[in-house]
């Protein structure tokens, strides 16, 4: 019997550890090759992890919940005698020099680590017990009930992750919930109903109000890379407000054109198809200051990043080459990168090599703010609400739609006077989109 144990593998830029969020599979399962067995989240996103060998579940070594380091082993796999052979003689999902390889994109890191013991298990006794004496037989005492025994691998049933949010908002233990959705999900019906039957303490005891959610995940990451932004590119903002009544105008207008017909045109895509044509006249904020190699680097491509909230916190995916796409290809991959990024689906490799921010915090309803810049970049738009406000038009005050833009950037790269005509630029073509023909 081959008994395999599967390292969680480093699915990203080197990252070195992930939460396991829940398991596919179960003890005593039959796996194949490159099935999908656990679902984790790194400090980028969650991912799904492929199962390198084919065989049988042995035993889960990780708990839903817990933090691994890449490198520790999450499940054991019996592969049933002999260890079957790839084409080039080698085991299945095993390089020749014993690393487990590469499955659908992403690779492990080598890493000599031990196990940590699950809550609750005892260390393995000795197995030198057959030449153990006697014991005399203890008298017959009255049968006492069993609890019930906790699942195998400490399973949680599985839950949406706006519904682990909501749990954790609540307090409330998945491990005690049963699923009323398909398949056992929990539902937020499930949580909500379970948090109201909690019971009420008579007494707050100080700190009893108050909740502690460890920084980890997304979180940590976001904040760690904000602070090296903040500390490291002197941040400059500029605001200007703008009338974007012909912007909204043209947007109903595209609601009965046929091409439009099954598109969601937002004002964030007229913001991006107007900042991608704004950088052809100001290169600089599409550039990225190389500390290392005393360089600005130019790019003549616009890979464009849209700040979304989701369950786990900031997300910040990429539009590839958003400076070649239409107006309406531009609002068909917003749509899609926004649904993802929601679910939390994006794929690590989406959140990398950005050139350009856009934060749209207008769905807030907020007028604006002084955003921070992704790093790696030099510029950051942040996009308002869209407000019925008086304006001066020929001379007469009339109700308008108007918007705030912040453009923050780096000093270091962009200067006053770029920043000024790069804002003014995606200022005119949100107010007259007309003028997209001459860019």
């Amino acid at each position: 019997m081959a008994i395999k144990q599967f390292p969680l593998p480093d699915v990203g830029e080197g990252l070195t550890e992930a939460e396991i969020l829940g398991w596919r599979v179960q003890p005593g399962d039959a796996v194949t090759v490159n099935q999908v067995i656990v679902e984790i989240e790194t400090a980028k996103a969650s991912v799904e992890l492929p199962c390198p060998w084919a065989g049988t579940v042995r035993e889960l070594l990780a708990d839903p919940g817990q933090t691994v380091e890449v490198g520790s082993p999450i499940i054991a796999i019996d592969m049933g005698g002999a260890e079957p052979a790839g084409e080039d003689g080698g085991k299945i999902g095993e390089e020749s020099n014993g690393r487990i390889a590469t499955l659908v994109g992403y690779g492990p890191r080598t890493t000599s680590t031990k196990r940590r013991p699950r809550k609750g298990q005892q260390p393995a006794a000795a197995t030198a017990v057959a030449e153990a004496p006697p014991q005399p037989q203890p008298e017959p005492q009255p049968a006492v009930p069993a609890a019930p025994a906790a699942p195998a691998g400490g399973y949680v049933p599985l839950a949406k992750p706006p519904v682990r949010k909501l749990a954790k908002d609540l307090g409330v233990d998945l491990h005690g919930l049963t699923g009323s959705g398909s398949g056992g999900v929990i539902t937020r019906e499930d949580v909500q109903s379970a948090a109201g039957a909690a019971p009420v303490a008579p007494v707050a005891e100080p700190g009893a109000r108050e909740r502690r959610v460890p920084i980890k995940g997304v979180r940590k990451a976001t904040a760690q890379a904000m602070v090296n932004s903040a500390f490291t590119a002197p941040h400059v903002t500029e605001f200007l407000t703008v009338d974007v009544t012909p912007m909204m105008e043209l947007r109903e207008q595209l609601k009965s054109h046929p091409e439009f017909r099954d598109v969601k045109v937002t004002p964030l895509a007229f913001a991006a198809k107007a900042v991608c044509l704004a950088a052809r006249r100001t290169p600089d904020v599409n550039a990225t200051w190389d500390e290392a190699a005393g360089e600005i680097v130019y790019k003549d491509y616009v890979h464009l990043g849209i700040a979304a909230a989701t369950p786990r916190g900031l997300v910040v995916p990429k539009v590839r080459d958003a400076d070649q796409k239409s107006l309406k290809e531009l609002a068909q991959a917003l749509e899609q990168l926004t649904s993802t990024a929601r679910e939390g689906k994006t794929p690590p490799a989406d959140m990398l090599g950005g050139t350009f921010t856009i934060t749209n915090v207008g769905v807030f309803g907020v007028d604006t703010g002084t955003p921070i810049l992704n790093p790696g970049e030099s510029a950051i738009l942040a996009l308002g609400a869209i407000r019925d406000m008086p304006w001066v038009v020929d001379g007469q005050v009339v109700p308008r739609k108007v918007c705030q833009l912040a453009l923050s950037f780096d000093h270091r790269v962009v200067d006053g006077q770029q920043g000024s005509q790069f804002l003014a630029d995606v200022g005119a073509l949100l107010a007259n989109p007309a003028m997209a023909i001459t860019y």
